[in-house]
């Protein structure tokens, strides 16, 4: 995948529910569990200072107002995808799950990867952290 563009084609054609479609922004509504529960995955364009671009796909986790980060982390640490990071969502912050990729080592079947992992590890954490609630 050489730009955002070819990433945005590959979404849509592969039948992802997408509900949002900004110019270097997607948003993939993906739903588990038979239904039950939904995740919101957001893909978006990064450039790093020597204007390489990268892939970040992150969801939302929960917010941190209350949140023991120990239990995040520790769950951070036996996880094999992603990383953990504080983004605001409407002046919120909420614990978010992320990975970066560097557009010139994706392909299609790495993109799916990414969505379905980042989405089903999320909505674990998203579980754990809210009792069983599903928020986003």
């Amino acid at each position: 995948m050489n730009n955002f563009e070819q990433i945005r084609s590959h979404l849509v054609s592969s039948g992802y529910r997408l509900t949002l479609l900004d110019p270097f922004v997607a948003c993939v509504e993906l739903s588990l569990a038979q239904g039950k529960r939904h995740q919101a995955i957001f893909l978006a364009e990064l450039q790093d200072d020597d204007d390489r671009n990268y892939l970040r796909v992150s969801t939302a986790i929960a917010p941190t107002t209350g949140m023991d980060a120990r239990r995040a982390l520790a769950f951070n640490w036996q996880s094999r995808v992603g990383y953990l990071a504080v983004g605001e969502l409407d002046g919120v912050p909420y614990l978010q799950l992320c990975e970066n990729r560097p557009y010139d080592c994706l392909n299609a079947a790495e993109i799916d990867r990414l969505v379905l992992e980042i989405g089903g590890t999320g909505d674990e954490m998203e579980r754990r952290m809210s009792a069983g609630g599903d928020l986003l």
